[in-house]
């Protein structure tokens, strides 16, 4: 009776504990600058512009879908979220080395309030795409070029709970490496960068040619974007792209888990 008593209350302390953490990185975050909470939406919206500047202004873009800016937007947002993820877990436990090596509550908490803060940041940010979404549809006069909101809308919090999967995993796995190998952060760095044009951000899947989609379906990101395009643009539909993602999710997670509880402790020695 005692270890059934005991684990409910063991979770409540983790949850409690975790949520003090993200509020404390969120509230570090924005006490230090002027514009608090505003840097979550002018980030995402000064990157917006600029990506729909030059793919509509500059180049003749032969990718995406009408209105494009909602296109862009739609996954530029959940890459910020994990960008900003993954980038954090390479500091993930050298950032707070004294309180890691001390703390009793699980470690994997020093990831999962990373996945918190930054994903609580993207919900913040939300707003933009509703801004756009809201001055399209006032002022575009095309039909063609106006953003439709229908069904598809019921897969976004699927979308956040699967990325949200996808980088718990990643963090578990790039957390401990990363506290090991320092030349690894830097490599991870290097990754995000390429990622970015890998994943269906700018163009969707089905935009690549011959044998690159097969290849870019088996990005995990693929299909979460898919269904956070959903909302607007129901021909992105492709189950295939979304059961990879789910698939390649949940085995990143899998791996996350074995690789954390394989180097918790060499982590703790090196701290």
């Amino acid at each position: 009776m005692a270890t059934t008593a005991g684990a409910p209350g063991t979770a409540r302390r983790y949850f409690h504990s975790l949520w003090l953490l993200s509020a404390r990185d969120l509230k570090v975050r924005y006490s230090t600058s002027a514009l608090g909470y505003l840097w979550s939406v002018l980030d995402p919206l000064v990157m917006s512009a600029i990506y729909w500047f030059v793919f509509t202004q500059v180049f003749q873009r032969t990718v995406g879908e009408q209105p494009y800016i909602i296109f862009l937007i739609s996954a530029l947002l959940p890459w910020v979220w994990f960008n900003a993820a993954v980038g954090d877990f390479t500091r993930a436990f050298k950032k707070d080395a004294r309180l890691v090596r001390s703390t009793a509550i699980p470690r994997s908490i020093w990831v999962n309030r990373i996945v918190l803060s930054k994903g609580l940041e993207f919900l913040f940010s939300i707003p933009v795409l509703v801004t756009f979404v809201v001055v399209n549809l006032l002022t575009e006069t095309d039909p063609s070029k106006v953003a439709h909101i229908g069904w598809g809308i019921l897969w976004f919090p699927v979308a956040i709970v699967l990325q949200a999967v996808l980088l718990i995993g990643l963090g578990l796995l790039v957390a401990p490496l990363c506290a090991l190998y320092t030349d690894l952060e830097r490599t991870t760095a290097l990754i995000l960068r390429a990622l970015f044009y890998a994943t269906p951000i700018i163009y969707s899947v089905k935009d690549l040619p011959g044998p690159f989609e097969t290849i870019g379906m088996f990005n995990p990101l693929a299909g979460i974007m898919t269904l956070y395009r959903m909302a607007f643009f129901p021909d992105q539909w492709d189950p295939r792209v979304v059961l990879i993602s789910v698939a390649m999710s949940l085995i990143i997670l899998v791996l996350g888990i074995w690789v954390f509880r394989t180097l918790e402790r060499p982590v703790l020695k090196e701290l």
